[in-house]
């Protein structure tokens, strides 16, 4: 098989694409994805400040790398969630990464900093892992970017991650959620800072040749948290039309945000926003869900 560019080896066949390339082509042909993306969704330009979370995995790690090397200016972003030895790798991965390239990066510890222990929190609320963590992550990502001074918050959700929660949603007819599902959710309040999606036309597989090619160090793992969860059972569903049809996820994915998503705007929340008595952060009550945890790891 022969690289579709340079007619070289090919070393990766998409499908969806109907294309094979070498290593440089493909890293060519990644490089432009994210470049086209940002471009074309107006995600941020240069110059600007942009806050880039990183979990250790491969699709977040891609993102870091690919955004410094298109000349982006970039700072990362982790977040200790405190969920063992996971979380310790996943950091140590990190700090590597950015001491050997000498980048910016911020490190954030919820029990250090404020006192927060997820499986605790989880047993007195009643509530799922993944519920407590995405309260925490959303608040955290929104106010270190404001503090910064940072344009927007990039994360790595990829294609196969977009196409899985469109899917959900639609299954559950989640109209609000549909309304919202875009590669950018634009600020709606002076306190809330843009949120970007640069990967959200490459597949989990890409990402993970990126990383491979670049010899970037992640953690293959997932989340304890993460099994039995429904995104892991759609994506699954996915892969296997993925297989009959090559290219169903994206044109699933981009179809919606081209031709469906705009039917869903009229039933867009009007949120009276307002900002938190205890933090000054954005909320739609007194106080916001983040104070309120922390309020409870108090009584814990």
């Amino acid at each position: 098989m022969r690289c579709r560019r340079c007619k070289d080896k090919a070393v990766i066949y998409l499908e969806r694409h109907n294309a094979a390339f070498c290593e440089n082509c493909f890293l060519h042909y990644y490089y432009n994805q994210v470049d086209k993306n940002i471009k074309r969704e107006k995600m941020f330009k240069k110059g600007e400040k942009i806050l880039v979370v990183v979990s250790g995995g491969k699709d977040s790690m891609a993102l870091w790398d690919v955004l410094n090397k298109n000349g982006y200016d970039v700072t990362a972003m982790y977040i200790n969630l405190g969920i063992g030895d996971y979380s310790n790798r996943s950091q140590e991965i990190v700090e590597n990464y950015a001491k050997e390239r000498k980048l910016p990066l911020i490190i954030k510890n919820i029990k250090e900093e404020y006192g927060l222990e997820i499986g605790k929190i989880s047993k007195k609320l009643k509530r799922s892992p993944c519920s407590i963590c995405g309260t925490i992550k959303r608040y955290l990502f929104n106010k270190v970017a404001l503090d910064g001074g940072f344009t927007a918050v990039a994360t790595g959700h990829n294609l196969d991650d977009e196409a899985a929660t469109l899917l959900g949603n639609t299954l559950s007819w989640q109209e609000g959620y549909l309304a919202r599902q875009a590669p950018v959710l634009q600020s709606t309040h002076p306190k809330l800072v843009k949120k970007v999606k640069p990967l959200f036309t490459l597949t989990e597989r890409e990402n993970l040749s990126y990383i491979i090619f670049n010899g970037i160090k992640f953690i293959h793992d997932e989340c304890p948290h993460a099994e039995g969860a429904s995104s892991i059972l759609y994506k699954e569903v996915l892969n296997k039309l993925e297989e009959e049809s090559p290219g169903t996820k994206q044109r699933f994915l981009i179809n919606f945000l081209e031709k469906g998503r705009k039917h869903f705007q009229d039933v867009r929340e009007e949120l009276d926003l307002k900002e938190c008595k205890i933090c000054g952060q954005v909320t739609t009550t007194e106080i916001c869900s983040f104070c309120r945890l922390v309020e409870i790891s108090k009584e814990l």
